[in-house]
């Protein structure tokens, strides 16, 4: 591996984890496109889409980890919604991870592209009121939260994300759970889901070791940071900067399978 090639992974690993734990994400929403896109670019390397799936699904583990155990403190994590959702996402995204070994680049990318406009629309559907809402006077309806989580863990499983960037969405808009308390809870699930998508992706062999050594220690570093500064940041600018995130991967995704 080459300097350049090292540093342009460390810098995608790092703004991507750092956005990931300020938004509650696990980072593939923005690293899915930025390392397919931005190595070729400068010239440093060239990944396909089953790599960058691979790369992606070893980076959420760790970075969502690192989110987790910054925000254990702040007690906005639902642990009871995390157990029901957790149990379902991770059967459907080590289902999902493993099984991509069999799908195609551009399907890969057209699932992405799927994930994306969906949780694209979804990010601009009003929300009015929730946030007021008392952290412990919280409910949830258990079935959709299971056969969301399931649906969910099964497409982002095999594009290598954890599913945060549409799981975000459906937790706000669908079970309608409080900003705050998504953005921490979804990165608990988040986790759990990386484990079986991680599990996936190596099992079939998508996993490039160095790459993936490079995006974990940056996203050991910037993740916390990124959950830290979230309890003080204002909602609605969180959920701004993650619908901004979204919906240009999703342009830029759906582009290139149109026209390029």
């Amino acid at each position: 591996m080459t300097v350049s090639m090292v540093i342009t992974l460390f810098l995608i690993g790092f703004v991507g984890s750092f956005i990931s734990g300020l938004v509650g994400i696990g980072g593939s929403i923005i690293k899915y496109p930025m390392l397919l896109y931005i190595p070729p670019i400068i010239g440093v390397a060239a990944y396909t889409a089953h790599e960058v799936s691979g790369i992606s699904a070893i980076q959420v583990f760790f970075a969502t980890i690192s989110g987790v155990l910054a925000l254990r403190k702040e007690n906005v994590i639902n642990y009871k919604m995390v157990g029901y959702m957790g149990v379902a996402i991770i059967i459907g995204s080590f289902g999902g991870g493993f099984g991509g070994k069999f799908l195609s680049g551009d399907t890969i990318n057209f699932v992405y592209a799927i994930l994306a406009t969906i949780a694209a629309i979804m990010m601009f559907v009003p929300n009015k009121g929730l946030d007021d809402v008392p952290l412990e006077k919280v409910t949830f309806n258990r079935t959709l939260a299971v056969v969301s989580a399931l649906i969910v863990g099964i497409a982002s499983g095999i594009v290598g994300a954890a599913g945060a960037f549409i799981l975000v969405p459906i937790m706000l808009l669908i079970l309608k759970i409080p900003t705050r308390m998504t953005i921490a809870s979804s990165l608990a699930i988040t986790f759990i889901s990386s484990i079986g998508a991680t599990a996936g992706k190596v099992l079939a062999g998508d996993v490039l070791f160095w790459p993936s050594v490079i995006m974990v220690i940056a996203s050991i570093l910037a993740a916390p940071v990124g959950a830290k500064l979230s309890a003080k940041v204002n909602t609605k600018i969180l959920r701004m900067i993650l619908s901004v995130l979204i919906v240009a991967s999703a342009i830029k995704i759906w582009t290139d399978i149109l026209f390029g």
